[in-house]
């Protein structure tokens, strides 16, 4: 007896109308019902002895037996949703990163305007969300701050013409960086 139109789209439905062997749906290919259990073998047209697969997959299963038969679809949606719900926890743990970085970039800033107070200078936003993100990212914010010091020391307060002061700073928050990626911070 062959298989139902109405069992066979069930079967397409259940298994998201995709071949459980490879994966891949229409239009790509033409979608069969294939026996888990074959016909020859003893197997029913049953809906739980039936799945979805591509017409070269079937093809190529024949009248063998499936020893792991594929994951249902039910086990495919606890599988999706299981995704769903990490990636989701990823994004909140991102957010969380996302405020912490800012907060030391405000910090350092504040640090920065507190040493240049008499020429009221800050950071461009250009400069604080690529260059500074750099730095909170890759340094402790107090090690960011004893650049700025050690700048402040070498070249006094920075001024509105003053790249110098910049470049200075940028050098030496860069070198911790080398360092510490050589593993090599505390032998100065």
């Amino acid at each position: 007896m062959a298989i139902s139109k109405k069992i066979r789209f069930e079967v397409f439905k259940r298994d998201g109308f995709q071949c459980a062997y490879c994966g891949r749906k229409p239009p790509a290919v033409i979608l069969e019902c294939d026996h888990i259990n074959p016909k020859s073998k003893g197997g029913s047209n049953d809906i739980n002895n039936l799945i979805t697969a591509c017409f070269d997959c079937n093809r190529g299963k024949s009248n063998n037996l499936l020893t792991n038969a594929p994951i249902k679809m039910s086990e495919n949606i606890k599988i999706m949703k299981e995704k769903q719900e990490q990636f989701d926890e990823y994004c909140k743990f991102l957010k969380i990163v996302e405020k912490k970085v800012n907060s030391r970039i405000d910090e350092v800033v504040k640090f920065y305007e507190s040493l240049n107070n008499e020429h009221k200078l800050t950071f461009t936003d250009t400069f604080k969300q690529i260059t500074l993100r750099k730095f909170v990212k890759a340094l402790p914010v107090s090690e960011i701050k004893e650049a700025m010091v050690i700048t402040h020391t070498k070249l006094g307060c920075a001024t509105l013409n003053n790249d110098r002061w910049g470049k200075y700073f940028c050098g030496i928050c860069w070198t911790k960086i080398r360092k510490i990626n050589n593993g090599d911070l505390n032998n100065e």
